[in-house]
């Protein structure tokens, strides 16, 4: 039948899972850090998840489509305690951290300076709360585990973004871009290893800075693999 219904644009999409969390039928999921309408005849057309989306990813069109199938919604959340049956990951569902003073923590002990979540590159949204005024730290993934005291000469005071080049398979530069453009980001430093591929990370951070049109402190450290910092 020809009706109403949801279009994802996946390129627009940052995977933080608000649509699938929206969505109360449970017709989107997260597949492979991106939302996917995973069963047209669950999507009533009703577009709850449309505001939760902070990418604009998400609209409306009319096709051919199954039509909204009630009952099927209804026995899959029976199924499920109630719940949506396919809903969001809620590992990507983007938060702020607030820690109490952490001066009572044992000192034999390190402390998470971790401030924000998702940390992945591939999951974390281009538009999020605690992006205005960051001191953004963009990190090859490596770096948290060669180097000893990440989390206090790194991670803290700072909104943390992860990844790989190489492993990932993705060029992060556009969403780096949007990332610095459209937010009130204060500093980027980068973080890398001293391997030839980790150079990926610094290029696409360097080519976010350049084409988000703004001119901010900056700088890459590159650390050894046996744990060293070599450059600053």
């Amino acid at each position: 039948m020809l009706r109403k219904i949801i279009e994802i644009d996946e390129e627009k999409c940052t995977g933080c899972g608000a649509c699938a969390e929206a969505c109360h039928e449970g017709a989107i999921a997260m597949v492979n850090g991106k939302a996917k309408l995973m069963r047209e005849d669950y999507c009533d057309g009703l577009g709850d998840c449309l505001p939760a989306c902070p990418a604009d990813a998400i609209r409306f069109v009319e096709r051919e489509a199954a039509a909204y199938d009630e009952e099927a919604v209804k026995k899959a959340k029976a199924e499920s305690g109630g719940k949506p049956p396919a809903g969001g990951c809620p590992g990507s569902r983007a938060r702020a951290i607030v820690r109490e003073e952490e001066s009572a923590a044992p000192a034999a002990r390190g402390v998470s300076r971790l401030s924000q979540w998702p940390v992945q590159l591939k999951l974390v949204p281009t538009a999020a709360p605690y992006f205005d005024g960051a001191n953004l730290l963009i990190a090859a993934d490596c770096t948290a585990y060669a180097y000893a005291d990440f989390h206090e000469d790194f991670i803290k005071n700072r909104v943390t973004l992860v990844g790989c080049p190489k492993l990932d398979g993705t060029d992060y530069s556009e969403k780096l871009t949007r990332i610095i453009r459209d937010n009130d980001v204060k500093s980027v430093t980068v973080v890398r290893m001293e391997v030839p591929c980790c150079g990926g990370i610094e290029h696409m951070a360097k080519n976010a800075i350049k084409a988000s049109g703004k001119f901010l402190p900056w700088r890459v450290v590159t650390i050894s693999t046996d744990g060293r910092i070599l450059e600053e």
